[in-house]
């Protein structure tokens, strides 16, 4: 028999939620979910999907992604987010709140380095979540703000999300690295806000002021560490490098630091920090294989094609089909890891997007910053899973914090939608030839 679009739709993402919904790992579900379409459409056969996985997998922009993994562990086990803290401290700890604020500002400091949310909420959390609470800070706002500030490493350059989206919509990474600095420094400077306020109320104490010493000595200590997004960035946007080329170049320098000059990293260190890097690799791409077999099928039939017909008859405009798109993203993050949601609505609503005059960046920006959000909001909420286990608490304990500190991160994400040229005029500067 030969399925239509409605039921293929239907069967696809029925099975899908069905297969969530009994706790199948997503990225299997994904891939179990496209078997029933297989045996009952007579077009299709069990090797169009294990071709299609292989397809995405082909790719050598994705080889970025375990090399900036491997980046930001050898960061870790290398001390080196130590000394980010520290210059984080003599930058804002002297400010009412100064621990929250030192958690936000090392996190955009990690960012720029290891383009992994997780790796930062992990990093950085077992560090300043025991010495926040020890400081008088209650606990739960500790993990909150560690969760909610660690998402800016999808969002400030380099990011992985931004490496995937890139290889999957052909887009230039260059160009979205550049479009992402402005809206993470923004939210950073909101969640820095979101600090004071909350200082203000409880009377949180400052880390103290620092002198001119203890200033040269931590910037000293960050300053080789602070290279990284230069040789990543500046080399990408640059056309020196790919966006795989310069994950290596971060995976090698990391490593030089851990081993040559800091000597924190042992031969012994690295049999696990490999182990750690290819385990976390391993379901990020296996996810991309059956998210892109997934995304095909939807692909065959012509379910974009359906979606964008729906949207343009509804004539909503560039901001409302934006809004439309926000939110979808927003809710598919409650619920899927941001890769495979990627491949999987990014593609479907691309077209979308083009029919609502929607810049491809500014589309990219808006989908990256929603699925932001559901690193930390529940039931997915991974960032927010570990710093609550981190913390020793419950996540149903933390979510009112949560909240909280996600409305300034919203305004943002509205802000973005409605003045798209604050996405498109750093990149539109140094990069014009990629929108020509």
């Amino acid at each position: 028999m030969i399925i239509s679009t409605v039921m293929a739709c239907a069967i696809l993402v029925g099975g899908f939620i069905a297969l969530v919904l009994i706790r199948v790992p997503v990225a299997f579900a994904l891939g179990i979910a496209t078997l029933p379409i297989v045996v009952l459409d007579v077009r299709l056969t069990p090797f169009i999907v294990m071709d299609r996985m292989f397809q995405s997998y082909n790719s050598f922009i994705l080889l970025a992604v375990p090399f900036f993994l491997l980046a930001a562990n050898l960061m870790n086990s290398g001390k080196i987010t130590d000394r980010l803290i520290e210059l984080a401290r003599v930058l804002t700890g002297w400010m009412p709140g100064g621990l929250g604020h030192v958690n936000v500002a090392v996190s955009m400091l990690f960012a720029g380095i290891s383009g992994s949310s997780t790796a930062d909420a992990a990093g950085c959390g077992k560090i300043l979540i025991p010495a926040m609470v020890k400081e008088g800070y209650d606990t739960r706002f500790a993990v909150a703000i560690t969760a909610c500030s660690s998402v800016m490493g999808v969002i400030i350059p380099p990011s992985i999300l931004m490496v995937v989206w890139g290889g999957v919509m052909q887009i230039s990474v260059g160009a979205l690295f550049l479009a992402g600095a402005l809206p993470g420094l923004l939210i950073g400077l909101a969640l820095m806000g979101t600090v004071y306020g909350y200082a203000k109320v409880y009377g949180y104490p400052t880390a103290g002021r620092p002198d001119l010493g203890e200033f040269w000595r931590a910037f000293k200590g960050a300053a080789l560490a602070m290279l990284t997004p230069m040789l990543v960035i500046g080399g990408i946007v640059g056309g020196i490098v790919t966006p795989t080329e310069s994950a290596i170049i971060a995976a090698a320098y990391a490593l030089f630091l851990g081993m040559f000059v800091y000597r924190t990293v042992s031969v012994r260190d690295l049999g696990g920090i490999l182990y750690e890097t290819g385990r976390f690799a391993s379901i990020s791409l296996f996810a991309i294989g059956t998210a892109s077999a997934f995304g095909w099928m939807l692909a065959f039939f012509n379910v974009p094609r359906l979606i964008v017909d729906v949207m343009t008859s509804a004539h909503l405009g560039p901001f409302g089909t934006a809004l439309i798109i926000a939110f979808l993203f927003l809710f598919f993050g409650l619920f899927i890891d941001a890769i495979p949601t990627i491949i999987i609505l990014g593609t479907v609503l691309m077209p979308v997007a083009a029919a609502a005059d929607i810049h491809p960046v500014v589309f990219a920006i808006i989908g990256i910053v929603s699925l932001a959000f559901g690193l930390v909001t529940p039931p997915y909420g991974l960032c927010l899973l570990i710093s609550a286990a981190i913390g020793g608490v419950n996540v149903v304990q933390v979510l009112r914090d949560v909240v909280i500190i996600l409305i300034p991160m919203l305004v943002i994400l509205i802000l973005i939608i409605l003045f798209p040229e604050m996405v498109l005029w750093l990149p539109k500067a140094i990069m014009p030839d990629s929108f020509r």
